[in-house]
């Protein structure tokens, strides 16, 4: 699996090319700004790119508008992006566009390497990956809207669809049956009115609600 890195901190990005490169994966980029993650992404066409949110020049949003043209231009390309702080806006704006192949995670989660490369290998897989501490802040600022009617069952659950996890992870966390897991997210569909769907389209419109990033 090929990842190209942006990362502006030179110490960063080098432990993250050991650590990749460690794991099995190749690094045939890394750069230290967004025009650079771009040059690299057209020249490599990598399977997923590892993204900081806050680049050169300005070190405000670069790194996530350079996200959303890749998502533009490359869509085959997945996205991880890392991020010093909870700015849960970025990662909605991700999967307002597409729902496949995104993560969010903050830095520090890449000291837990062994969950860090399972989200990178999740998300370059297809899936989402959002850190727990962005889920988190979305359940403690939502107020007076449809999330209201689950349950605090339910809302777990869904916290941890919305990271990214399938039934079986799920339930792993939660120490419940597969069986339960659907059950509660079955009441997730019926509490959000979302209607039937093919597919997995239910969940992503219900991570979607849960992000405020896109209506059912």
């Amino acid at each position: 699996m090929r990842i190209v890195i942006a990362e502006d901190s030179v110490l960063l990005r080098a432990g993250l090319i050991k650590l990749l490169e460690t794991a099995g994966f190749e690094v045939p980029a890394a750069t230290g700004d967004a025009d650079g993650l771009l040059a690299a992404v057209e020249e490599h066409q990598p399977d997923a790119a590892l993204v900081d949110v806050r680049m050169p020049p300005a070190f405000t949003d670069e790194g996530v508008r350079a996200a959303l043209v890749i998502r533009r231009q490359w869509p085959e390309v997945a996205l991880l992006l890392l991020s010093q702080y909870v700015e849960e806006r970025y990662a909605a704006d991700l999967l307002a566009t597409n729902t496949s192949g995104v993560g969010y995670l903050l830095k520090d989660r890449v000291a837990d390497v062994p969950t860090f490369l399972d989200a990178l290998r999740r998300v370059a897989a297809g899936g989402t990956a959002l850190d727990p501490e962005v889920v988190a802040q979305l359940l403690l600022r939502r107020q007076s809207d449809p999330l209201d009617r689950l349950t605090r069952r339910e809302r777990e659950v869904l916290g941890l669809m919305a990271e990214g996890r399938s039934n079986a992870g799920i339930a792993a966390v939660l120490v419940v049956s597969e069986s339960a897991v659907a059950k509660h997210i079955n009441g997730i569909f019926t509490k959000l009115d979302l209607p039937d769907a093919e597919g997995d389209h239910r969940r992503v419109l219900a991570v979607l609600r849960f992000l405020g990033g896109g209506e059912a």
